[in-house]
């Protein structure tokens, strides 16, 4: 955190700059993309835990996608022509409406691109919640992210951060990958478990029944006087009723599914942050001279459009065709589908002002220690605990490596962020 309350703002100009005029925001401080790595951790972490609460309510995942992807799009734009725009432009820093008209298209394919990996990512991982749950979904996802992109962004930014420091940071996610596989694999037993128990349990009550000792109960029943009571997290009365109520049914799915989808999501993330890297950097040397790199905001928007089409052509067509015996739906249905709308307008909001602070955190600081936002799970499993009953009533195993799981995504992000470096340029 050294140099963090050396600035007083998180956006810095030189002497030159002020004298010549107010010029495009741009985070230079390392305290200030420290800032901006911390807010986008709890902004990434958050929308997850949104979507996954519409799909446990029972909203079809394409809805909410198709809502989802509308504000993404819209964070961008708003970025784009507000820290974009502000200030005058000059030859070397175009602002976001002049680089539209550049010929920049290298650079602006690299953009593209990475929402295009983005996008597929983020539409896998709302099905992985399903089978995996919410924690070991993002663990695992974050985990791949951080060894495969954090090395790969390292490389692109000609090694600006500290490799001694970094490095460890990207074993530690490593780590957390294996813990995380342990964490759900032990969870899943004890759920089995759970069931198994309910099983006997109402074999046993059905014995009773036949021999008329629950007639008293019949009687509170008819008259009124029974209570059905909701089932506790944690429960397998709690497992059952949140099958029947969400959208896609896992009972009797293999759970290598899940993993597989982790897997897939994991290295589409990881690609997303090195092509936008190569977007606004060109450490290809793709433009002609005298062109200028694309600034963070109008490499942002295109990425999101491109983003933005994606996951409306493949929802679409989910709709249509949808995916692990989903119900089929409609364009009209989905119009129709108000429930828990503003809920998906918000993880859209979270997501890309999110994704936005990433980047302008990595372009001051080097993109490899920017990924340390995909400590993301520290967020999204609290949020899974706290309102989703995740890991209630689970075994001492369990518990033991949820926290192992947990003390190496802290210690990671910790390191990752030691490691930011300063780019010159």
């Amino acid at each position: 955190m050294e140099g963090f309350f050396e600035h007083s703002f998180l956006i810095t100009y030189t002497a030159e700059e002020l004298n010549s005029g107010l010029k495009m925001y741009v985070v230079d401080s390392k305290g200030g993309a420290i800032a901006c790595m911390l807010l986008a951790l709890f902004f990434l972490g958050t929308w997850p835990a949104i979507l996954t609460l519409l799909e446990r309510r029972g909203r079809l995942p394409q809805h909410t996608y198709l809502d989802y992807t509308i504000t993404n799009l819209l964070a961008a734009v708003i970025i784009a022509f507000t820290f974009g725009e502000f200030g005058h432009t000059n030859d070397g820093k175009p602002n976001f409406l002049v680089q539209l008209s550049q010929n920049n298209w290298p650079s602006v394919l690299f953009a593209m691109a990475g929402g295009v990996v983005l996008s597929l990512g983020n539409l896998s991982t709302q099905y992985a919640w399903a089978f995996v749950g919410l924690s070991v979904t993002e663990v695992m996802t974050s985990s791949i992210t951080v060894v495969i992109g954090t090395t790969l962004n390292y490389f692109l930014d000609d090694k600006i951060n500290r490799a001694e420091i970094l490095f460890p940071g990207v074993a530690c996610f490593l780590i957390a990958v294996c813990l995380g596989s342990l964490v759900h694999t032990s969870n899943a037993k004890d759920n089995q478990v759970k069931l198994e128990k309910l099983s006997d349990s109402r074999a046993g009550e059905k014995g009773a029944t036949s021999n008329g000792s629950n007639q008293n109960a019949k009687k509170d029943l008819e008259y009124g006087s029974g209570k059905v009571e909701k089932a506790k997290a944690g429960t397998a009365n709690f497992l059952i009723e949140l099958e029947s109520r969400r959208a896609i049914k896992v009972f009797g799915k293999n759970t290598l599914v899940g993993l597989g989808i982790c897997l897939f999501a994991g290295i589409c993330f990881s690609l997303f942050s090195p092509a936008f890297n190569l977007a606004t950097n060109d450490q290809w040397n793709t433009l002609d001279d005298g062109v200028p790199h694309l600034s963070v905001y109008t490499a942002f928007f295109y990425f999101s459009c491109s983003c933005f089409v994606i996951a409306v052509i493949l929802n679409i067509t989910l709709l249509y065709r949808p995916a692990f015996n989903l119900p089929r739906s409609t364009i009209r249905a989905y119009l129709n589908d108000w429930d828990g709308r503003g809920w998906a307008f918000l993880a859209g909001f979270l997501c890309g002002f999110g994704n936005g602070l990433q980047f302008m955190g990595g372009q001051a600081a080097g993109y490899a220690a920017a990924d340390a936002v995909q400590a993301l799970p520290l967020v999204s499993t609290f949020w899974g605990v706290l309102f989703f009953g995740e890991y209630r009533k689970s075994s001492r195993r369990t518990y033991l490596l949820l926290a192992g799981m947990l003390s190496m995504f802290i210690v990671a992000v910790g390191v990752l962020m030691g490691s930011s470096g300063h780019r010159k340029n």
